[in-house]
């Protein structure tokens, strides 16, 4: 029992560090050779955690070769446009000005109703609204909308926002996480000060407290709600 528990182990780690070492995307998100190769790699992944009679390392071994084929895959269609295409296919426009294109939808196998629940899960419920609709390679749908079903942007509008600042994560989940302490110049005498301004007492209370470096600050306290602070620099005179 102690040597299964062991294997498991060993196999879990092994396979997290597998799809870990083939990106961060999602099934969704995956082209069709990813999808194949990581079902393949959760299948095998089984056989040694339940039979000791296969050695572990030939239960790794099958594992690392499929991360390799992934490898060498992915750097070859990054090369070459035509194998790309072959492994991935291409985007498929399924909608356009003239309306929708049939034989594009049979070619993928869908129907009227799969096409209808796409463009609802996009926030359009009209096909009138849309422009055009293309499936991409990993299955998902993009919309274009026509000009006045679009949704207005600050440029139609002729408002300046103020350029996008990244939020920087100070304490998360009840940690501090210091190393966002430069880039913020923030000091441990500063973010006490603004902890005891938000009435803080001990980072545990915090799920989440981030600064942006404009001094955009929003937190959340265990039970508690976001609380957004627009200057925190600027309110405590930091």
């Amino acid at each position: 029992m102690f040597i299964v528990f062991i294997r498991v182990i060993i196999i879990y780690i092994t396979v997290l560090v597998f799809l870990r070492m083939m990106g961060k995307r999602q099934i969704g998100e995956m082209q069709p050779y990813e999808v194949v190769i990581t079902l393949i790699i959760a299948d095998l992944a089984t056989l040694p955690m339940s039979d000791t009679n296969i050695p572990l390392l030939n239960g790794i071994l099958p594992l690392a070769i499929l991360v390799l084929i992934h490898y060498i895959i992915t750097m070859l269609t990054r090369k070459s446009i035509a194998l790309r295409r072959l492994m991935s296919g291409r985007p498929v426009i399924i909608i356009s000005p003239n309306g929708i294109e049939y034989k594009a939808l049979k070619d993928l196998n869908m129907n009227i109703d799969d096409l209808m629940e796409a463009i609802r899960q996009c926030n359009y419920y009209s096909l009138d609204q849309v422009l055009y609709a293309i499936v991409e390679t990993n299955g998902k749908i993009s919309i274009i909308p026509k000009s006045e079903n679009a949704p207005a942007t600050a440029q139609d509008v002729k408002v300046q926002n103020p350029p996008a600042q990244l939020p920087h994560i100070v304490v998360s989940d009840g940690k501090l996480i210091k190393k966002e302490f430069t880039t913020l110049n923030l000091t441990d005498e500063k973010l006490q000060k603004i902890l005891k301004h938000i009435n803080v007492s001990n980072l545990k209370q915090l799920i989440i407290l981030s600064i942006d470096e404009k001094g955009k600050l929003s937190y959340q306290k265990k039970g508690g709600s976001l609380t957004l602070i627009n200057d925190i620099y600027k309110e405590m005179k930091l």
